[in-house]
């Protein structure tokens, strides 16, 4: 595995929230996914008017990642524009824990000042196994 720089990956995330479409909520999300050989998938959430069809930043990472073959994800950093570390919504935790379930996990606030690093285990424990 790869050496991580959680700065760099915060930073990363922080500049996929840019990309983000947030109409309704105004609420942007940047994620930054990471392979065991380094490659990096940026994400960032993407609202809908029939809010059902919006999707997270986590989701959109992982799945970017997973359609491209890139299925050993070892870190994902999550930033929000928010004062404390972002938390992941429940449909995020399940899917990182079954997409990316040893990857280790850095939630961060709005300037990537405050980073909370967690396993993916700890961020959704007795999560949902077939």
């Amino acid at each position: 595995m790869i050496p991580l720089d959680e700065k760099e990956l915060v930073r990363k995330a922080l500049s996929a929230m840019k990309n983000a479409y947030v109409p309704y909520s105004k609420f942007p999300v940047g994620a930054c996914a990471v392979t065991a050989d380094g490659e990096e998938v940026l994400g960032c959430n993407i609202e809908n008017a029939s809010y059902g069809l919006t999707i997270c930043a986590e989701r959109v990472a992982l799945f970017k990642a997973y359609s491209e073959g890139k299925k050993d994800i070892v870190a994902l950093a999550v930033a929000a524009n928010v004062d404390e570390p972002v938390s992941p919504c429940g449909a995020c935790r399940q899917v990182i824990s079954e997409l990316a379930p040893k990857a280790i996990v850095y939630l961060t606030n709005k300037d990537g000042s405050k980073i909370k690093r967690m396993t993916a285990e700890e961020l959704l424990p007795y999560g949902f196994k077939l």
